[in-house]
C-alpha cells in the first residue's frame, strides 16, 4: 500500500513536472522568465553600482549589456513599468554612453547600445542616442572591417548597426556589419572564424587549426557559437525582409542550427566544448539558452521546420527549467566569463558565476522566444 501511495505521489510530481515544460503554458514561461529577473533586480538595486570580481568594473561592461538586451526582450512581452525604469536608470547613471569612452572600436564596449536604441524607440530623445550615433558613425566612416576578432564581438556589436540601419532607413550600416561580419567568417585567422563544413565557430584566431581538442577534433566552444547563433537571429529580427544579405544570414543560422542537433546531449543541453565532451564537457546553461534563442526564432518565423527543431527547444528549455534554475531565480551551471572551455570550471547547480548577469540576459532571451511561439 506504502509503495502504490509512493508511486502515486511520484507520478504525480512527474505529471506536475512535464506540465510546467510544456511551451504552450505561456503563463508558466513567463512565470520562470519572471522569477529569474526578479532575483537578479532585487540583488542589484542599484543599477550604477559597480561590479567587483577580481577587479571593479563599471555597470556597463558586456555583460550588463547582455543581462539589458533580455530584460528589454522581457519587456516586450511583459512591459512592466519597473522594467523600463530599471533599464532607463541605468542608461541614466552611464549617461546613455560607453565603457572606456565614447570613442572605441571594442564592440564589448559599445553593446549597450542595443538598449539605448531600444529605449528610444519607447520614447524619442535625442540625447539617447548622441554617444550611440557619434561612435557607431566612426566605425562606419572608418575603413577598418576586422574590429571583430573574437566571435562574442559579433553579437555584441552586429545588432547596433542592425537597429541604426532600420532607425535612419540607411543601407550603409547594413553594409557595414556585414563587411565586417564576412571578415570574421572568412578572414580572420587563417581562412576565418567558421568552418562552414562542420556548420559551427571557432572563438579566435587561437583555436582555429592546426588546435585541436585532445580527442583531435576541431575546439568549438559552446557560448562563442551561441553568441554568433544569437546575433543572426536578432538581425533578422530587425533588419527588413529587403535589407541587402540577409540570405547570407538566414544560411548561415541553417547550417549552425542543424549542426547544433546532433550533439545535444540526452538531458537537453549542449556541453561546453562541443566536439569533446571529455574535455570540460558537462550541462552549461547560456550556451544552451543562446541556442535555444537561435532555434526559436527559427521556428517562429519559417526558416527552421518545427518538426525538427522544436523537439530539440523543448528538451533544452526544461533541462534549464528544471536543472538550472534555483527556486529563488538564481541560475546554476552557468560558466564564468573566458574564452573556452576550460574557463569557470568546474560548474555545478550551485557555484555562483564570477558575472550573473549575461547567463540571465541569454535566459531571458530564449524565454521571450519560446513565449512568442503559436500553439
Amino acid at each position: 500500500m506504502k509503495k502504490l501511495l509512493l508511486f502515486s505521489v511520484l507520478s504525480i510530481f512527474s505529471i506536475k513536472s512535464l506540465s510546467a515544460q510544456d511551451l504552450s503554458d505561456k503563463k508558466q514561461i513567463l512565470k520562470q522568465m519572471i522569477l529569474a529577473n526578479d532575483y537578479f533586480m532585487q540583488k542589484w538595486p542599484d543599477t550604477g553600482k559597480t561590479i567587483i570580481t577580481n577587479k571593479e568594473r563599471p555597470s556597463n561592461i558586456w555583460t550588463r549589456g547582455v543581462y539589458y538586451e533580455g530584460l528589454m526582450a522581457l519587456h516586450e512581452i511583459f512591459p512592466k513599468e519597473n522594467y523600463y525604469d530599471y533599464a532607463y536608470a541605468w542608461a541614466e547613471f552611464h549617461k546613455w554612453g560607453f565603457n572606456s569612452g565614447n570613442t572605441t572600436r571594442n564592440a564589448d564596449n559599445y553593446c549597450a547600445a542595443q538598449t539605448y536604441i531600444d529605449l528610444y524607440n519607447l520614447e524619442p530623445d535625442a540625447k539617447k542616442l548622441k554617444n550611440t550615433k557619434a561612435n557607431i558613425n566612426m566605425l562606419l566612416n572608418t575603413p577598418q572591417l576586422n574590429d571583430w576578432s573574437w566571435i562574442d564581438a559579433i553579437q555584441m556589436g552586429m545588432p547596433v548597426f542592425a537597429k541604426l540601419g532600420v532607425l535612419e532607413k540607411d543601407n550603409r550600416y547594413f553594409e557595414k556589419m556585414y563587411d565586417m561580419y564576412m571578415y570574421s567568417r572568412n578572414k580572420h585567422g587563417d581562412n576565418g572564424l567558421y568552418n562552414p563544413k562542420e556548420g559551427l565557430w571557432w572563438r579566435d584566431a587561437d583555436f582555429d587549426p592546426p588546435y585541436k581538442e585532445p580527442n583531435g577534433k576541431n575546439c568549438y566552444w559552446s557560448r562563442g557559437n551561441g553568441w554568433v547563433i544569437a546575433a543572426l537571429a536578432k538581425v533578422l529580427t530587425i533588419i527588413p525582409e529587403n535589407a541587402p544579405h540577409r540570405e547570407q544570414y538566414v544560411k548561415d543560422l541553417k547550417a549552425m542550427a542543424a549542426a547544433l542537433v546532433p550533439i545535444q546531449r540526452a538531458d537537453g543541453f549542449w556541453n561546453v566544448t562541443l566536439h569533446d565532451p571529455s574535455n570540460f564537457g558537462g550541462k552549461e546553461t547560456s550556451g544552451t539558452a543562446l541556442f535555444v534563442y537561435g532555434m526559436a526564432y527559427g521556428v517562429n518565423t519559417g526558416i527552421l521546420k518545427k518538426e525538427t527543431y522544436l523537439p530539440v527547444i523543448e528538451k533544452a528549455w526544461k533541462a534549464i527549467t528544471t536543472e538550472s534554475l534555483h527556486e529563488n531565480g538564481f541560475l546554476g551551471y552557468l560558466q564564468s566569463t573566458g574564452k573556452e572551455p576550460k574557463d569557470g570550471q568546474p560548474l555545478s547547480y550551485d557555484k555562483i558565476p564570477d558575472f550573473e548577469d549575461y547567463g540571465l540576459g541569454c535566459f531571458l532571451l530564449a524565454g521571450s522566444e519560446i513565449y512568442k511561439m503559436k500553439n
